[in-house]
């Protein structure tokens, strides 16, 4: 006798890939904005001597740099999960 989940009685993981999916594309979207206005904005910023400025576009640039990637690795995670929870 096997006994198992009824993973059909679940609905909405197909729904629950796109909904995700459309969200971390924004996010990713947004840091690679992001990143290139800070990376402007640090090169002027050193340009003319402005070293406060550039310290805070220098941030700028680390923080979109490391949302990028957890927005990347966010999109691998969840597929993950999933294909985990589909095995259970």
């Amino acid at each position: 006798m096997d006994v198992f989940p009824d993973f059909d009685g679940l609905g909405g993981i197909g729904d629950l890939k796109v909904v995700i999916g459309a969200l971390l594309t924004f996010v990713l979207i947004t840091a690679v904005l992001m990143l290139i206005v800070s990376a402007i904005i640090w090169a002027i910023a050193a340009a003319n001597g402005n070293y406060s400025a550039a310290g805070k576009a220098r941030t700028g640039v680390l923080v979109a740099v490391g949302t990028a990637a957890l927005a990347g690795g966010g999109v691998a995670w969840m597929n993950w999960l999933i294909d985990l929870g589909q095995q259970l």
